[in-house]
């Protein structure tokens, strides 16, 4: 009996190890952390991979390779090919678009990234000014990885609440979501670093037009609640009393820590469509240059008051922008759609309806007494 069960026990063992999926030991398989795309030269895509081979020593390097083919599977196949080890995708943590590529339209590759099943819904996303090929094969002295060096800059610049957040799950959302588009982040290589210089603006899948990264505070303001982040604002001399500065100059800088928000949206007019958009802003300030005098109460509420009227002026100034060209960032459409009884909206209705929106933007903002005041 005994003989028999451990006849059974190396039975079940053996049909085990030999039901076993491929293996895949880390020093064979070259792990592809940051991916870009680009237009190809013949109306096809440029792939360019960042990979990571760990050797048997425990040892990492980092190779960028690319191919171009007519599909991203095809110039997957074409990266195995060129690849020392086999290529997985299990590990990747970020995906680029060229800008023109961004132009023509990335629907089906974001549809592609969320069919797989090896994919996480945390993959940053973000357009590259020029073309991704040429920020990731330039040879940076002081970045090792330039796919994991990526995927930090945009996650803790997000984690910060410095930009829009591009994860996959926030891009996909956008995109499917009738009433809302895309945003997200801009980097760029400056001599011997990459930096966010700003955010892309999306109609459906297309990039249309883009902020700097200044701007790119009001875009966030106007959507998303703030909990945290730093932020510098310029505010108009003469918008300030002569009790607060006597010889005020053309601007006034200011900088903000924390920044805490409240946003509320109500739909007023549902024919023009019309908007009321009601911010409560709350922050504690660390600097302003030059120096103004908010010893007293009143002054610090004309402060407010001057604070209050640059912020609602530059949020309708972006939103303007937004209509202009098209991209409804700010999720309007999906408000409307959500406060209309049998709207049936569809996307070409709503872009057509906010061309004509209008915003009244209100900006109730208050200063935390502390920093400067103490």
């Amino acid at each position: 009996m005994k003989n028999f069960c451990c006849f059974l026990l190396l039975l079940f063992l053996f049909i085990g190890l030999v039901g076993c999926a491929e293996t895949k030991l880390l020093e064979r398989v070259g792990l592809v952390t940051l991916i870009g795309y680009d237009l190809g030269k013949e109306e096809g895509v440029e792939t360019t991979a960042v990979v990571r081979q760990v050797s048997t020593e425990l040892e990492s390097k980092v190779a960028v390779i690319t191919a171009e083919n007519e599909t991203s599977q095809g110039t997957r196949s074409k990266i195995n090919r060129r690849a020392a080890e086999k290529i997985m995708s299990g590990q990747l943590r970020g995906v680029l678009f060229g800008e023109e590529f961004a132009q023509d339209g990335i629907g089906h590759y974001i549809e592609n990234l969320l069919k797989n099943p090896a994919m996480s819904g945390d993959i940053i996303m973000a357009v590259v000014e020029g073309q991704t090929k040429a920020l990731l094969e330039y040879q940076y002295p002081d970045i090792e990885d330039i796919g994991e060096h990526i995927y930090k800059l945009v996650e803790q610049n997000i984690k910060s609440e410095q930009v829009v957040s591009s994860t996959l799950h926030d891009v996909a959302k956008d995109y499917y979501f009738m009433g809302r588009d895309i945003a997200m982040p801009i980097i760029r290589r400056d001599e011997e670093l990459i930096e966010i210089s700003g955010i892309a603006l999306f109609k459906k899948d297309k990039m249309i037009g883009k902020l700097s990264i200044d701007d790119s505070f009001y875009v966030k303001l106007s959507r998303d609640d703030y909990h945290a982040g730093v932020f510098e604002l310029k505010i108009k001399g003469d918008d300030l009393p002569s009790s607060l500065l006597k010889d005020p100059p053309d601007e006034i800088n200011l900088v903000f820590d924390p920044i805490k928000t409240h946003k509320e949206v109500k739909l007023v007019n549902p024919k023009t469509p019309e908007f009321d958009l009601y911010l409560t802003v709350q922050a504690r300030l660390l600097e302003i240059k030059p120096n103004v005098n908010v010893g007293n109460s009143k002054k610090v509420e004309a402060l407010e008051k001057a604070i209050s009227k640059s912020l609602s002026s530059e949020i309708s100034r972006i939103i303007a922008y937004c209509q202009n060209i098209g991209s409804d960032v700010f999720g309007y459409g999906e408000i409307y759609r959500s406060s209309v009884r049998h709207s049936e909206l569809t996307e070409e209705k709503w872009h057509e309806l906010y061309k004509e929106m209008k915003v009244n933007v209100h900006v109730d903002f208050t200063l935390l007494r502390s920093g400067v005041f103490e």
